[in-house]
């Protein structure tokens, strides 16, 4: 007879199959949490996102006994998303593309999910949340990085150490025309795109028009001047 489980050693509830219904239930309640700290961020309550979800207050409170645990289940599931982007790149055959191509999608994840920062940043482990994405991150990007270098796409003093500067400067973009003009980043990563290249060609008109003259002060408006 099967040995009964004590208590000394108990699955935690991640750590067991779910089933169908309450895997349904764990999905919605992730995509209600996301949507709700894009739009109001991470001060919304566990109450708030099984109202969203449509799911019982019971139900978000059984998988999630607090709100860390919330959101660490959902920072994991975006690291999960962003290793599998630079991994579908690695595997591309044109190094070149998976370079190009890790940018242009990792940009377009931060775009289409608002909430993205605010579980990054928006709380007190949000250094130690930098840190992990770094450390898993890195050595998948300097590999994209040597690859386009050793297929002569690439320009040669471009370093790995640059990527992640190169995000900062287009998130940065993203961010403050997200309400005004929300595909501003695109025109901005095909120039960055352009300048990478280590023998480059005519470059293509750029699909993505720039901002009208009267929407400059509303994306500049969005970094505010240090007080001294």
């Amino acid at each position: 007879m099967p040995r009964a489980q004590t208590s000394a050693s108990p699955s935690r509830p991640s750590d067991r199959p779910l089933r169908k219904d309450a895997e349904r239930n764990r999905q919605r309640i992730l995509g209600a949490a996301r949507e709700l700290f894009a739009q109001q961020g991470l001060g919304v309550t566990l109450n708030d996102v099984a109202h969203h979800a449509g799911v019982g207050v019971g139900t978000v409170y059984r998988r999630y006994p607090d709100k860390a645990q919330l959101i660490e289940e959902l920072f994991e599931q975006q690291i999960g998303e962003l290793v599998a982007i630079v991994e579908e790149a690695l595997v591309d055959p044109d190094p070149w593309r998976g370079l190009t191509g890790f940018l242009r999608r990792n940009l377009e994840m931060q775009a289409c999910d608002r909430a993205f920062r605010e579980i990054i940043l928006g709380t007190p482990e949000g250094a130690e949340r930098v840190g992990k994405i770094r450390d898993r991150m890195f050595p998948l990007a300097a590999e994209l990085v040597q690859r386009a270098k050793d297929a002569g796409a690439l320009r040669g003093d471009f370093q790995a150490e640059d990527v992640p500067m190169l995000l900062l400067m287009l998130t940065a973009i993203l961010d403050s025309a997200r309400d005004v003009e929300p595909d501003l980043w695109r025109r901005y990563v095909e120039i960055v795109i352009q300048g990478l290249r280590a023998d480059p060609a005519p470059p293509e008109p750029l699909r993505t028009p720039a901002l009208d003259p009267a929407q400059v002060p509303a994306v500049m408006a969005y970094f505010k001047l240090p007080r001294r």
